[in-house]
This record gives C-alpha cells, structure tokens and sequence, in this order.
C-alpha cells in the first residue's frame, strides 16, 4: 500500500478512533450489561456528565498503545524488532506503581507481572509467558488493548502487523491473548485496503490456530450473525459459552474479544451502531470500544467518524500519555498520527515525512485541532469559535481556522493549547479527580523560558486587528500568571510570520501557549493559524521560585508548602524528593539508578551545570539528552574516587573515566555539556574530561540529576 495522503488520513481517523471509542467507555469500565442497561441504558454517546467524569483522561488503552510503538524507532526501525527490545522499551518509558499500567501487583496484574519480571532481568517472551506467569495470568486482556499501533505500521500488510503484534503482545502475555492480539493487528491491518467487515474478519482468522478459542469463537459468532437474532440475543450466547465465568483472573481476553467480533457483525459497518453496541454490552469497555473504534476509523475514514453525533469535538484531538519520557505526555491524535506514519515510512526506508518544517502544531489533516480550544471563561471574550479549514499555501494544505465576532475596545478573542498540566485538571475533585488521576500525570512543558515561539498567521477582518502572543505559567501558590508579546498589527488579508523569544518565568513551568486578537474599532471575521512551532534551547535556571519559602539549611521547612507546580515540571523516578529542606533538589534512590529531569525532544545541544553535593552515593552527578529511564548520557562522581561520563543506552556503559579525589558532603561545580557527538565534562568551569560517542549517539533529550544508591542535593540546576 502507498504512503500516501490517503493513508495519513486512515492513521488519523484510526487514532480518533481508538481514542473516542476508549473515551466513551471509560466511565463504565468493569460493569455488566445489566447495570448499563438499568442505570444508562444504551450506550449512543459520551455518559461522562451522567457519571461527573471528564471525557478526556489518562487511560492505559491509549498511553500503552502510542507508547510501546517507540521501540521501533529507539531501536532503528527494524521489521525484526524482538520480544526482548520492546520489553526494554518498557523500561524505558514505565516509572513503577506511577504510569500506564494497572499496578496491581505480581500475580493479579499481568502487565504488573510482566514488569517485575523485566525488572530481575527475565527478558521477553519469557517475561510474559504460560511457562512463567501460569495460563491464567497469560491470558488476560493486556495484550490486546495496546496493540493497534503495530497494524497502524503495517498498512495493508497483515503478515507483518500480526509479526510485530506477536512480539509486542508476548512482553506480558501469551496464549489465547497473543492470539486475539494477533487477530485485531491482522484486521485493522487489512481495514486499510478492504472495506467487507466479513470478508477482513474471515482473512484474519487464518493468522491464529485453528484450535485455539479465539478461533472457535470467532466461528460461532459468525454462524449466529448469519441467523435470525440480533445483537442482544448473540450477547446472550456469548455469556453463555464465553462468559466472564467460564474464565479465571481479573479481564480475561476470550470473553472480551468475543463482544469485539459481535459488535463488528452486528454493526451494520456504522460508527454509532458498532460502538454502542460493544459498548452497552458491558465488560471491559473501554479497551473493546478502543479497538473496535481503531478498526472502524481505519475502514471508514474521517468521513465515517461524522456520519452520527459529533464525537470529535469534546475530545478536540487530546491525549495524554504520561510516561519517563515527560515531554511527550502532553501530545495529540494529529502529532501521534505523524509519529505512526513516519515509523512506517522508516520501516520502509522512506524516511520522515517533514510537514510544515517540522512544525510542533501544523493542523495539515482535515478535522485536527491538536486540542487548541477557546478561552470561554473570560466574560470580556467575544464568540469565537476554532476549526480546521482548508489553506493553500507553499508548506501545507490546512490551517486552524479562529472566527471571532464582534471584536471592539476591551473585548478579546482569545485561545490557546496547553503545554504542561492543564489548568481543568487542578479544578476536578471527588470521582472525577479520582477517575482521571488513577495514573499519575507525569509531564515536562513543551515550552521552556529562552526558547523562542515561530508562527504564521493570516487575516481577514472586516478592520484592522492587533495579535498578541501570550505564555500563562504556573506561578505562586499555583495561579496562572500571563505574559503577553509585542502588538503585532494585521489588515485584511495580511500573511505575517511572527517570532517572540519566551521571556523568563522565573523558573515556573508554562502552562500555555495562546493568541490573543483585538481591535479598536467593531471587527469579525478569521485568523488563520497556518503552524505554530517552538524552537531552540531553552535559557534558563530550575529553582525553587522565589514565592516559596525557604528555611534554614537542616532545619525542617514547617510552614505550609505551596507552589508544587515548579516540582511537577520534572519526571521524578526516583525513591524520595525531599521537599521540606533548604536544597530544593534532595534526592534519594536507595537501590539502583534514580533520576530527576526535565526536557524535550527540542533539547539538542546544550549545556547544563549544577553545585552538587553528594551523602553516601555509590554515584551520582548531571544527566544530559534523557530520553527515558534507560537512555541518557551522565557526567558522574562515584565514591571509588572517579569521575566518568557514562553512556545509559539501556545498560550502563563507561565511556571515559578518571581519577578524582571525591569527598561526601563536599560541593562540586560540575558542567556536562553535549554537542552533536561530542560529550564534555567541566568541573569549576574548567574543562577536564570529554569524548566522542560514535555508536548509536543519542541526539535529543532532556537535563536533569541522578543519583545511585544514596542521596544527592543541589540548588538549582541550569541549561543554556
């Protein structure tokens, strides 16, 4: 199958299909279809508002499925990626009992199971296997839910996506939920090329055994679709033969793929219809409604997402995916769309699709918003209202489309996207907050102070109007501060493109990034946003802000902390962050490797440097171009009189080491800077050891501290 725009746009309404059918049954996820029934009744559109639930949340369907896909590009884009590389990938991206997955322990979560096993070195397959775990703990769903993004490689190649989806799968689970995971990869796969749901389901089937369940339920479905029942009486079957308690553990696999066939069958191929139907059906909702969503989007394009209600505007494009990798825990069905189709255009040799100049916010598929949304809650805010829209220009096709009405003195049409933890958040409580928060939301800005903001904007208003740029960062006791840019003056049918360098928020993290538009004289009519990009390194200190207290040095902070945004600014895998002492930065990792950072994949080459002081560290200094848990580069002191810069590429490698007189207790000024290959290390801003990794180099990435085996504290810490 080519590469083509038709096929950028069938991964996009996969992904909005993934995500809507995950967002829709959510709330209700575990209940049967009984208490759907009685307390919801048919399932025909989002029920968040009945539950008080917001419609978009951390979700392991989704944050597992975009996640694990990286390891085709960590590990170079191979068609043979094993077992045994994604499950480092795990690692990599997972922060345990903090992200993605259900931690629920070894033996009563699978992936929890999985993890645990990777984490005392048993590699995949075996990390996940009937040999290891027991059949029971194999067979759960897990293996399923994550896998969609594999076929979304493998575009009309079914032999391929269900190859990568058995490696994927295998990491945690095995047997019969291998093999359902086998057979959505090789249907979804297929939905890029055939449009008859029976015909994609009969070809899937001869990718699992014959034997197995899955294939035996697969074969009873369609001999009672072909019958005279409907949905509801197959259901019935299905409980009777397939149930929930024909099966042990928790969310096994059989009966929850057997509600995905039927609702495929019984759908009459239409978005609505299909996901109501697995939807209401009960039990694992979400992760069924995700993959049956998947399919359809696939099979049906962005134009069957719209033939019923409007499911995309309340989910306006947004996903969250907090893993180890924070900068990319704020992100888009539109910018994980492009990940996917670069990832198989690599896997074909073809190389990145470049759209826009690489732009973080380009909006060049129809219907993406890439969840920027207007600021309703200011009543001096005119109607304004966002789409997508077709614009021609020599970069791209489509832009984001702001119409605002009645623009005069005092009033603005404003919007803006979130860039780290977004304000709607911090106002959840009760089950709501609980329902969104069950992982935690790790995240690091997509903005930083020193780097600098490029965007292109055209107008058409009935008068003159004036644009400014705005950033909003999380300032004292977490109220959101704005800081505006210069005027910049339009006239009708003006193109401008604007640069504004990000000024210094003090070392708080930025929360948004925004457009403001006003005039003079009564205005409506369009600004058109054709992309909008952040460039550069950033330029600037991590402190604790200067709102916040600060006692005297090992004396207990006793007053009231506020202001824990700054904090939050960090991926923090590590045992303990100590936030009640004179050192902002005192951490402790009691076994093992723990780090502190933040960052971006914009973090090229740079430098960052702190005053170190180390308490009973095996090891322990500056991290630079950190792209998870198990890939950075470090420049480290270590209590055998050492100094090194150490190469973390899944496992720790020396790259250079000296002698050095170390002391605990004792301030080092150490600076570690990377340039393209060249990796150098400062102490007292005196140069005295470097070197050049010419093996798989990592070239991005974020800044931060590690400590190993003991405690560490620092001040600040700088990058420039």
């Amino acid at each position: 199958m080519e590469l083509d725009k038709k096929y950028e746009e069938q991964v996009y309404a996969g992904v909005l299909g993934k995500i809507i059918g995950v967002y829709l049954g959510r709330p209700f996820e575990g209940w049967t279809y009984e208490r759907i029934m009685e307390e919801l009744g048919p399932i025909n559109y989002y029920v968040n508002d009945k539950l008080n639930q917001p419609i978009c949340v951390t979700d392991d369907d989704i944050t597992g499925t975009f996640t694990f896909l990286r390891a085709l590009k960590d590990f170079n884009y191979d068609k043979n990626i094993s077992a045994k590389q994604i499950g480092q990938t795990w690692l990599n991206n997972l922060i345990e009992d903090r992200t993605i997955l259900w931690w629920g322990g070894k033996g009563n979560s699978t992936e929890d199971t999985a993890y645990q096993n990777l984490k005392q070195g048993i590699h995949a397959p075996e990390s996940g296997s009937i040999a290891m775990n027991g059949k029971t703990v194999a067979e759960q769903i897990g293996a399923q839910i994550f896998i969609d993004g594999w076929a979304l490689v493998s575009p009309g190649n079914p032999e391929q996506a269900v190859k990568l989806a058995k490696e994927a799968g295998s990491v945690s689970h095995d047997g019969e939920a291998v093999y359902g995971a086998q057979m959505i990869a090789a249907m979804e796969s297929l939905a890029f090329i055939e449009k008859d749901i029976g015909k994609i389901i009969d070809e899937s089937k001869r990718f699992i055994p014959q034997d197995s369940t899955i294939f035996k339920l697969i074969s009873d479905i369609q001999d009672w679709s072909g019958g005279n029942i409907d949905w509801e009486q197959a259901r019935e079957k299905i409980a009777g033969k397939y149930g929930y308690d024909k099966y042990l553990g928790n969310c096994h696999m059989v009966p929850n793929h057997a509600l995905i066939i039927m609702s495929l069958l019984f759908g009459d191929d239409d978005f609505q219809k299909t996901l109501m139907i697995v939807n209401t059906a009960g039990w694992d909702t979400d992760c069924n409604s995700g993959n049956v969503g998947c399919i359809l989007g696939i099979k049906n394009g962005l134009a069957g997402l719209k033939t019923g209600p409007d499911y995309l505007s309340p989910i306006n494009d947004t996903i969250y995916c907090p893993t180890a990798v924070g900068g990319e825990t704020i992100t888009d069905a539109l910018t994980e769309s492009y990940k996917i189709i670069n990832t198989a255009r690599n896997l074909e040799g073809l190389g990145n699709t470049i759209v826009k100049d690489g732009a973080r916010y380009h909006f060049n598929l129809p219907e993406s918003t890439q969840s920027w949304k207007v600021n309703n809650l200011d009543d001096n805010n005119p109607s304004t209202f966002i789409s997508n829209t077709e614009y021609k220009s020599d970069i791209g096709d489509r832009a984001l489309e702001i119409k605002f009405d009645d623009l005069s003195t005092g009033l603005l049409s404003e919007c803006y996207v979130d860039t780290f933890f977004p304000e709607d958040l911090t106002k959840l409580e009760g089950l709501a907050r609980d329902r969104f928060f069950h992982y935690d939301f790790i995240s690091c800005p997509i903005v930083y102070s020193g780097q600098k903001i490029k965007t292109q904007l055209i107008s058409n208003s009935t008068k003159d109007i004036t644009v400014n740029l705005f950033v909003k960062y999380w300032g004292e006791k977490d109220k959101l501060i704005k800081i505006n840019s210069e005027d910049f003056f339009f006239q009708n049918n003006e193109v401008k493109n604007i640069e504004w360098n990000v000024p210094d928020t003090h070392s708080n993290p930025i929360a948004q990034i925004g457009i403001a538009i006003s005039s003079s004289e009564k205005a409506s009519g369009t600004l058109l946003v054709n992309y909008l990009d952040i460039i550069g390194e950033p330029k600037m200190t991590f402190k604790k802000p200067e709102h916040i207290a600060n006692p005297k040095r090992g004396v207990a902070f006793e007053t009231p902390f506020y202001g824990h945004m700054w904090r939050n600014n960090f991926v923090q895998a590590i045992d303990k962050w100590e936030s009640r002492w004179q050192e902002p930065f005192r951490i402790t990792q009691n076994i093992g490797r723990g780090v502190v950072f933040t960052g971006n994949d914009k973090w090229k080459n740079y430098s960052v440097s702190s005053k170190l002081n180390f308490h009973l560290v095996k090891s322990g200094g500056l991290i630079a171009r950190v792209q998870g848990l198990k890939r950075y580069y470090a420049l480290e002191v270590t209590a055998q009189n050492k100094l090194r810069i150490a190469k973390m590429y899944y496992d720790l490698e020396i790259l250079k080491e000296i002698d050095f007189d170390f002391e605990f207790f004792t301030d080092y000024n150490l600076t570690l800077q990377v340039n393209n290959g060249h990796i150098k290390g400062y102490l007292d801003d005196k140069l005295i050891i470097e070197v050049e990794d010419k093996n798989n180099p990592l070239d991005f990435g974020g800044a931060g501290i590690v400590a190993e085996d003991g405690t560490m504290c620092t001040d600040q810490i700088s990058v420039s």
